[in-house]
């Protein structure tokens, strides 16, 4: 499924969900919503898992972790009004190149794509006042190796 279709799913449910919201209390355990930090630390997961499988040449595991950092975002946008829908479909491009480059099995267009998501992924956090969460393509597989812990310069 593409992130457009995607997109069309996530319109109709989020219509819904303003919907039901109406009707919502103070949420029970049966209405757990996972915290927003909780959601992308499970696409931050996703991306590392991405790279290194496509790095690796694993076209079947990157097809997949590709399809499960694309639910965490659709999730994080659904349940987070604050996301503005702009900041996910704005990824589009990239993660259909990514797409398209596991398709295809082409290492050179994947890295390119996963590169351009990646800075994607940062526009989103700088236009959400969240510029000193910085992702960058893993160098290696450890834990948060996609991650830059040392803070930026100030401009």
């Amino acid at each position: 499924m593409t992130l457009r279709h995607w997109m069309i799913v996530l319109a109709g449910l989020g219509a819904a969900t303003a919907v039901a919201a109406q009707d919502l209390k103070s949420p029970s355990a049966d209405q757990y919503v996972p915290r927003l930090g909780d959601i992308m630390t499970a696409a931050q997961t996703r991306h590392q898992k991405l790279s290194l499988a496509g790095k690796a040449q694993n076209w079947e595991l990157a097809a997949y972790e590709l399809r499960q950092l694309k639910a965490s975002l659709v999730e994080a946008a659904l349940l987070y009004s604050g996301i503005p829908i702009s900041n996910v479909t704005t990824l589009e491009p990239s993660l259909q190149a990514t797409s398209d480059a596991i398709t295809a099995k082409d290492g050179r267009r994947f890295t390119k794509a996963v590169g351009d998501l990646t800075e994607g992924c940062n526009s989103c956090h700088r236009s959400m006042g969240r510029s000193f969460v910085v992702m960058k393509v893993p160098s290696d597989p450890q834990p948060f190796a996609n991650q830059q812990f040392a803070p930026q310069a100030k401009p």
